[in-house]
């Protein structure tokens, strides 16, 4: 390769300063939204916990700060709260925020027993109220989904000891018009079926009622444009909750700040994908090589078939087994078996790949570095557990297998495409992948919760394509994606006993 060849032009080191300047200063804008906040991280009982409190609330002769749980739902963590979490401390309030067991850093797995939740939420209300910061007689519990059906219950069952409850996207519990005390509904206009469970639970609890004298307040606000994630992340949510609790505990400090990290969590991944199109030119690039391999006619259909086959092949095992803890990874488990039908019937029908060489193989663990670092560490400061616990990373390779054969048949088939040609196969990927997912749960009800991530996928595959484009490698983007794709997985879906 010659100077002229690897030399980058004005144009594109331009791009790359440009990239490394957004990366630099999301970096700091994130890390920025816990200035002036005191963070603890705590682990009792085997339930990891982040305490937050603002510097200086509850010391020096000042009153003790109510407390606040704060509970994720499935496939949630402690991270995907923290916008909650944030607005509620800056405002003045004492935050804990739990990883209920099998998700995020809590290594236990999760069962299909309320009890567990509620002995997870005992023990984050316990910490809670040891603070030196908390006045621990004016507590209140926050839950998203599942994490909602367990802040309900538990402000039913220690009615007493939480004087709020505030349920996102709300499950169900044992609601009466006099428990929980100050009861708040939230769901957003796109999830109708949460909707109609928080229209059903404030009709249980006696309908809308102003009455905070009383302790017996009742409310439901719907989220315009929200669905089941995106509500954690609408700054209408976090002050309508700010603002509930207000309410019922008394303003606590004035506060200006709005979450708004994942705003530049987006900034953050744009800037690394600008950065890798701007080198592009120093990366492998298909015209340089003998091409990927054969691609048989009709290769497009092979994703079909495949799809077909995975969702009748799931269906048929879903008659002799529970899929939905298939591999002691709720969901995810089942997701990976899929795949991996799918994946082997659109290789067996599309493709010919030509042999894997070393030179592929580094640059696959270069690709799956870059999507790490792009997509995955700010994340653990936004929105995902990015660091695997060892009980997870023990799935990651098995897992990575199971998605290869899908991942190398894309890459065999876009290698060397133009734009227009990927573009197109991105787009058929995800009509295809997504209505299939479809099937599958209209077939198989185990695994309803994807439902609530399928707008993901066709992210998560135009992310990778794109990355793909620039190392320009069949085998190389099977490899680095398919690992990818399964160390993404395992920080959302929860171990499973």
């Amino acid at each position: 390769m010659t100077d002229k060849q690897v030399r980058l032009s004005p144009g594109r080191l331009a791009l790359l300063a440009l990239a490394l300047v957004l990366i630099a200063l999301s970096w700091q804008q994130v890390l920025a939204a816990s200035s002036g906040l005191v963070v603890r991280q705590v682990d009792q009982a085997g339930v990891p916990l982040r305490y937050i409190v603002a510097e200086g609330v509850g010391q020096a002769g000042a009153l003790p700060a109510p407390g606040v749980v704060i509970a994720h739902g499935f496939s949630g963590s402690q991270q995907l709260m923290l916008a909650y979490g944030y607005t509620l401390a800056h405002a003045g309030y004492a935050v804990i925020l739990l990883d209920f067991a099998g998700h995020g850093a809590n290594a236990q797995p999760l069962r299909q027993d309320a009890a567990l939740l509620a002995d997870n939420l005992a023990v984050a209300t316990a910490v809670l109220q040891a603070q030196p910061e908390v006045d621990p007689t004016r507590l209140a519990v926050l839950g998203h989904s599942m994490g909602s059906g367990a802040a309900m219950q538990a402000g039913v069952d220690q009615g007493e000891t939480y004087r709020a409850t505030v349920a996102i996207s709300p499950t169900d519990a044992d609601v009466s018009p006099a428990w929980p005390r100050n009861f708040l509904l939230m769901a957003g206009s796109l999830e109708a079926p949460f909707v109609a469970n928080a229209q059903d639970l404030l009709a249980r609890a006696g309908g809308p009622n102003p009455d905070f004298g009383q302790e017996l307040a009742r409310a439901l606000v719907i989220v315009p444009y929200a669905e089941h994630i995106s509500i954690l992340f609408r700054w209408l949510s976090h002050s309508t909750a700010l603002h509930w609790l207000d309410q019922v505990f008394g303003a606590q400090r004035a506060s200006s700040y709005r979450d708004t990290r994942m705003i530049w969590y987006g900034v953050h991944l744009a800037g690394w994908l600008v950065g890798l199109l701007a080198v592009a030119p120093l990366l492998p690039s298909a015209r340089a090589q003998r091409g990927a391999g054969r691609k048989r006619p009709w290769s497009w259909l092979g994703l079909v078939v495949g799809v077909l086959a995975g969702t009748a092949v799931l269906w048929l095992l879903s008659q002799a087994v529970t899929l939905s803890y298939l591999g002691g990874l709720a969901v995810g488990g089942a997701l990976g078996l899929w795949f991996l039908v799918v994946g082997l019937v659109w290789l067996g029908l599309g493709i010919r790949p030509l042999p894997l060489t070393a030179r592929s193989i580094l640059w696959g663990l270069a690709l799956f570095a870059f999507l790490w670092l792009a997509f995955g560490l700010l994340s653990q400061w936004v929105w995902l557990p990015w660091f695997l616990i060892p009980a997870r990373l023990l799935r990651w390779l098995p897992l990575a297998a199971a998605f290869f054969p899908w991942l190398l048949t894309a890459g065999v088939l876009t290698q060397g495409a133009t734009a227009g040609s990927r573009l197109g196969w991105w787009a058929w990927q995800s009509v295809v992948l997504v209505a299939g997912l479809l099937a599958l749960v209209a077939l198989v009800p185990a695994m309803f919760f994807l439902v609530l991530v399928l707008p993901v996928i066709p992210v998560i595959v135009g992310i990778m394509s794109i990355a793909g484009a620039a190392i320009d490698d069949a085998w190389a983007y099977g490899l680095g994606s398919a690992l990818f794709f399964s160390w993404l997985l395992l920080t959302v879906f929860p171990l499973a006993g």
